[in-house]
Parts: C-alpha cells; structure tokens; sequence
C-alpha cells in the first residue's frame, strides 16, 4: 500500500506541484522545507509522500540524495534519469514501511528460529497496554544522598513519546527509590584505570537479583518495562561496563531485550578525603532520559537499519518518534495482533474439539464471531492503507478472542472425560448399588419360582 501510494504521489509530481507547495520546496534547508510541507500533506498514518527536487538544488546538503524527514514525507534528488528515481524510491519505501525484517520481527514467536536473524526476538510482544517503571537503586545511602527530578524528566522527555503512542497502546508510568538493592555481581577491578569493571558476560546475571526487589510485575495485568538507575556504592566507584571487545560502554549502560533496561551513574569523588557523608549528587536527568529513550526505542523495534550513505534521515526531537515510525509500528502491531488472534481461535477451536460435551454459551459465540469479523475488517482496511482503523479493528479482534478463550465457563477442569466419570462415581454409588441389585435378584428367583409350582384346584 506505500509503495503504491508513493506511485500516485509521483504521477501527481510528475504533472506538477501546487503554489504552496513550490513555495514550501524554496524552503532554505530541507528541515525547514519539511516543516512547511507537512500542513499540506495527507497525515493520516500509513500515506506516504514524495517530493523530487531538482539535482541542482541547493535544499539538500551536499552528497546527500534523500532526505527523510520527521513527518510522512521524504525529498529526493533527481538524477539520471527515471531509472536511478525508481531505485531510489524502492530504498525508501524500504526504509519508511513494513519491510521484510519488520513482518519477520512482529511474526517472531511463529516462525522457527532457524529462518529468524539475532534480534528479531528482542522487539517488545503487542499488548493493549504497558506499565513503565523507572527505578533509583542507592546501594550506599550512607554515603551517598542521591535527588533526582524523575518527574520533571517524564513529564518533559518520555510524555511526549507517550502521547504519540497513545494510538498504540495505553501507558501507565510510575518510579520508586530502592536502598541497599546492589546488583548481586561483585565488579572486577582494574588496576590500569582504577576503576570497577562489568563484563559482558556478567551482564546477564545482573537482572535477576535486581528484579527480585522491583516488585513492578507482580500484580501487573500488562508487560512492564523496567528502566534502572544505579548509583554504585562508594566500595565499588567507578563503575563501569565493558563491551564483548573489552572496550567501554560510551553509554555505560545495557538493556535487555523485552525487559528494559540499567544505566550505572558514577558519582564524582570529592575533592577533599575529609568531605562530609553523605555526598549530595544531584542526578543529570537530560543525559539519563536520552539513554532511557534510546533503550524504550529499542524495546519497541524503533532501531534504524544501516542506511546508503546518501541518505539523511531527520531526528525526531523531543517528540522521541517520527510520525512514520508511528506508522512502521502500527504495521508491525496490526500484523502481530491478526496472527494472535488467528493462534488464539485455533486453540480455542481445538479445545471444543477434545470435549464433546462442552457448552458454549451465547456470549462465548459472540465474542468469536465479533473477533473473525474484526480480524476480516482488519484484513480489508490493512489492505486498502488506511492504518489507523486496521490497527483499531485489530485491537478489537484480540481483545473479542482473549474475552472468549479465558472465559470461565469454557475452564477445561470442569469438563471430564467419559473415563474419568466412571472413575469418580463408580466408587460412589457401587457401596449403594449392591443391595439394589441384589434385592433385585432376589426378586427376580422368587417370581421364577412363583411360575413353576402348580395351581391347587377347590
């Protein structure tokens, strides 16, 4: 559906761009040539539009042919000939739609993972909603007073990213402060740098001692993300994380695929040995936030692939999204949430078929009714590009199959096999049933009886 939607926009082009549009294109930079041309364009999700600018114009930088933006639209340079165009519009539906990754990625759990790469598995699954924790962990309060502004930062850094994946899914957001929570892996100090060294392969085992004290997930009706702030204790300062190559994290900090993510935060010793405990550290939550936000983009799949040297793609600010990632994540969550569905009432159709005797009632059948049709007009809007109603129509497919699979009344214990019925009455009635039967026999001898003596005759 882009790809055609890029092939109408062109032929458009082709005959001719409006006034405004001219006079947006004699923008001074293509950034502001972006922002002007955004209140012209279709901005519905899943549209897609294309301006070809000459090959002279000095809108796009030198060496660069495309230019993506951070809105539904992307500037290209025209150069020998319609053939090179062709080219050039084929990588960039490539880059700003659903390419062949992103189905293998949002199919991840059905396809065998001989035909999958390395990180196919490590987007987040679709879910109609998830719960964001950001944790201060202060394993040293005697030594070290940590402050941080967690809700300043949200409100400026993360609701903003929020907002625009509102469509997607529904957000809740809350932080906490845990004392004395260390990472349970003793670092490995280097006498070069004078300093405390995580490896690679500790990494791993980092997460499970921490996550025992989060406590985040244990009531929660949706996936959590988990985004961990570390203070090390003064023992263990400064910490830092060494990459597979021994080289530093220039982040110093990981994430973990469909978990979230830790940064360690060294804090600077004082100048003077006698300074008074505890030190106050004041939190720098601007370069805290822009690991966290790369680390949730990762989470979401919203990593960009290696692109052609002549591309330039626009950064989204601090919206944290282009609008056409919001459309490539749309895709991969309608897709996702079709297959679910799918998975969903074929076991559900596979447990009426082991029970012969279980019922099914009235709302039951209109759940699964109401999600076949929803994943049909799902389909159909998916197919004719209109994105936001497909991704809608499969949000109400997967939330009318879950309602009909779990509800109680199809709970497989309370249906038996015709076996296991013989089993559970048959010692019941049997202590009950031996002198009905033998009364029964005995009445049945004496009526027998009755029929072979003769009949006296007065």
């Amino acid at each position: 559906a882009a790809r055609a939607e890029v092939t109408a926009r062109w032929e458009m082009l082709y005959r001719g761009t409006t006034a405004r549009e001219e006079a947006a294109l004699g923008a001074a930079t293509a950034r502001e040539a972006d922002a002007a041309l955004h209140a012209l364009q279709d901005s519905s999700p899943g549209s897609l539009t294309v301006y070809v600018v000459p090959e002279g114009s000095a809108l796009l930088p030198q060496g660069t042919d495309v230019y993506v933006g951070k809105h539904r639209s992307a500037l290209v340079r025209a150069r020998q000939g319609l053939a090179t165009l062709h080219a050039r519009l084929q990588q960039l539906t490539q880059v700003m739609s659903f390419s062949a990754s992103s189905v293998a990625a949002a199919l991840s759990d059905r396809v065998p993972n001989s035909q999958l790469g390395p990180d196919t598995r490590r987007h987040l699954k679709s879910s109609l909603g998830y719960e964001i924790t950001f944790s201060l962990l202060n394993p040293d309060p005697k030594s070290h007073d940590v402050d941080w502004d967690i809700e300043g930062a949200v409100n400026h850094y993360v609701q903003p990213i929020l907002d625009k994946l509102s469509l997607v899914a529904n957000f809740s957001v809350d932080s906490q402060i845990l004392y004395y929570a260390v990472l349970g892996v003793t670092p490995r100090f280097d006498k070069e740098s004078s300093s405390f060294i995580l490896s690679a392969h500790s990494l791993p085992h980092v997460i499970n001692p921490v996550e025992a004290r989060l406590g985040s997930s244990a009531a929660s009706l949706y996936p959590v993300l988990n985004f961990l702030l570390y203070v090390p204790e003064r023992s263990h300062s400064p910490l830092y994380i060494q990459d597979k190559d021994g080289a530093p994290v220039a982040t110093n900090a990981f994430h973990s695929p469909r978990w979230g993510g830790i940064m360690i935060y060294n804090v600077e010793a004082p100048a003077s040995p006698q300074a008074s405990l505890p030190l106050h550290v004041d939190v720098d939550m601007v370069r805290v936030m822009e690991v966290f936000l790369a680390q949730l983009r990762l989470l979401f799949g919203l990593s960009r692939e290696e692109l052609p040297p002549e591309f330039l793609v626009e950064s989204p600010g601090n919206e944290g999204l282009a609008d056409w990632e919001l459309d490539c994540l749309l895709w991969a969550h309608t897709m996702e949430n079709i297959a679910t569905v799918s998975t969903t009432l074929t076991s559900l159709a596979q447990l009426l078929d082991q029970i012969s005797n279980i019922v099914i009632k009235d709302d039951v059948a209109s759940e699964v009714y109401r999600a076949v049709a929803a994943v049909q007009d799902a389909m159909a809007e998916l197919a004719e590009g209109r994105l936001r109603s497909a991704f809608l129509a499969s949000k109400e497919a997967v939330t009318s199959s879950e309602r009909a699979f779990f509800d109680p009344s199809l709970l497989h214990l309370l249906y038996f096999p015709d076996d296991q019925k013989f089993a559970i009455y048959i010692p019941l009635f049997l202590p009950m049933a031996v002198p009905i039967f033998l009364s029964l026999a005995k009445m049945i001898r004496e009526a027998r009886q009755s029929k072979k003596e003769p009949t006296k005759m007065d």
